[in-house]
């Protein structure tokens, strides 16, 4: 143990890694800050430049985009109504109100402050918990493997917004291009219809950047996005007595964040509304809630705050992602050769442990960055669509180029960045699709293993841990089933109504 943390002090204790947080934080911000760009985009965009970093100072550099860029959605959010990332939708319920009564930096403060908070308790829930999990994962064999993605593909569809169909449709498509390349037992061909860019299967990171970057820029200028005019902030401050007052809500948030965040799939969208709606029932002013009350600005970002560390958890202990961030981030681990999973914390302690030091610094640069940029970057909302895009456009072409100088990676990029298109004019969810693309191959794997070494099929519930995930696997899919039958009732009574 204290080897591992000696060699972790060497590992994180560079300059390089101090930048790269740094550097994430304000990109993060900057980004989120900006509607329509997300802080999945920002992290598939900036993913292909970190091929030649050091593995610890490209995931440190990607990790504060993460936690930058969800903190920088809720910029745009309070000043414009106009949430810079899905997570923070929630937080124009009380932000634009608190915009409107003159309020603006209080929100914003307030925002920071809650975020903070959530982000560090989130934090040390990942350093307390994922050594754990990762233990309690040596004793997963191929068939604990198996319900475990079983359910998680499961939660995928479930927590998809919309329609659950549209979720499943969307998995199933990630599952078809999943199998693009050779069969990793056969080696026969598969889906590649003879084409040998394609024997290694879909490069990963071109697709990501053409899903989540791609189809916001064809969005922009198909809509021809109107202007937003961003009020300008005002004298209001973020109290000592605001942050008591709204203190129950930010920890009740933090660690619904991080519950929510644990769960593969349910995301910060999720924990958002969830915090809220906890928050304006327990709190003595709940009946102001939507009306501009500060208290609901800090519920709602502690919630979506909450799950930024939490969603490592699964990554690092299982190497399964907790939501589409961190899929993406679990690209940078594949470029270094790293495999996220219970071996990780024997084979490359010393990262993992690097890892945990810097995110556990990054709650700080976060708070400094935030209590000193965050006014400022209030500007960015002013940008100009025409200026930004054709920028944008560019990152998305050299990034996809770069990682392999092919350039049947940049067609790749195209032909993702189209069907991201069809999907957001379709509103069928991209998650399921990033998700189910990469879980599927691990499913497919432990599947053939389990049928390799079962001597019958008893060997399928062989160990509690197996019935656990069986139990949670039914009660996603009756609870899914549950809930499509809901909305198609809904759905039917409406017209007669």
């Amino acid at each position: 143990m204290l080897a591992n943390l000696q060699g972790a002090v060497d590992v994180f204790f560079q300059l390089q890694n101090f930048l790269a947080i740094a550097a994430g934080v304000l990109i993060g911000l900057f980004i989120g800050a900006i509607p329509g760009l997300s802080a999945v985009m920002g992290v598939a965009l900036v993913l292909p430049f970190t091929f030649h970093m050091d593995p610890v100072t490209s995931i440190l550099l990607l990790v504060g985009i993460y936690k930058g860029g969800v903190l920088g959605g809720s910029i745009s959010a309070i000043l414009i109504r106009t949430p810079g990332t899905p997570a923070a939708a929630c937080t124009t319920l009380d932000g634009y109100p608190m915009t409107q009564n003159g309020q603006a930096t209080r929100a914003l403060m307030g925002a920071l402050y809650a975020s903070c908070t959530a982000d560090l308790v989130s934090n040390i829930c990942l350093i307390l918990f994922a050594g754990v999990l990762a233990s309690i994962a040596l004793k997963f064999g191929p068939p604990e493997f198996l319900w475990l993605i079983a359910f998680s593909l499961t939660i995928v569809i479930a927590i998809s917004s919309g329609s659950q169909v549209k979720g499943m449709i969307s998995a199933l498509i990630g599952v078809i291009f999943s199998l693009v390349g050779l069969d990793l037992v056969y080696g026969t061909e598969r889906l590649t219809f003879g084409n040998l860019n394609l024997m290694s299967g879909i490069s990963f990171i071109p697709m990501l950047v053409g899903l989540f970057a791609l189809p916001e820029i064809l969005e922009f200028y198909h809509k021809r996005a109107q202007e937003h005019s961003a009020r300008a902030l005002d004298r209001s401050k973020f109290t000592l007595e605001d942050y008591r007052k709204c203190a129950p809500s930010i920890f009740r948030g933090s660690f619904i964040g991080v519950i929510v965040g644990a769960i593969p799939g349910a995301g910060a969208t999720a924990a958002a509304f969830l915090s809220y709606g906890l928050a304006k029932r327990f709190s003595p002013n709940g009946d102001k809630f939507g009306k501009g009350e500060v208290e609901g600005v800090c519920a709602s970002e502690a919630g979506n705050n909450g799950v930024a560390g939490a969603t490592m958890i699964p990554l690092l202990a299982l190497g399964v992602p907790g939501d589409v961030v961190t899929a993406v981030i679990l690209g940078a681990f594949t470029i270094h050769n790293l495999a996220p999973g219970p071996l990780l914390f024997q084979t490359n302690a010393d990262i993992v442990y690097a890892i945990f030091l810097g995110v556990m610094f990054s709650s700080i640069v976060l708070l400094i960055a935030g209590r000193f940029v965050m006014k400022s970057f209030a500007v960015i909302t002013r940008v100009p669509g025409e200026l930004l895009m054709p920028i944008v456009f560019l990152f998305c072409l050299f990034g996809s180029y770069a990682v392999a100088n092919n350039l049947f990676d940049v067609g790749v990029m195209l032909f993702f960045g189209v069907i991201g298109f069809a999907f957001k004019k379709t509103q069928i969810p991209i998650a399921p699709f990033i998700l189910a693309f990469i879980l599927a191959p691990k499913f497919e794997d432990n599947l053939r293993r389990s049928l390799l070494i079962a001597d019958d099929w008893t060997y399928f519930f062989r160990s509690p841990i197996c019935w656990v995930f069986i139990v949670l696997f039914v009660a996603s899919l009756v609870w899914s089933a549950r809930h499509e039958i809901k909305d198609a009732k809904i759905d039917r009574q409406g017209p007669q109504s």
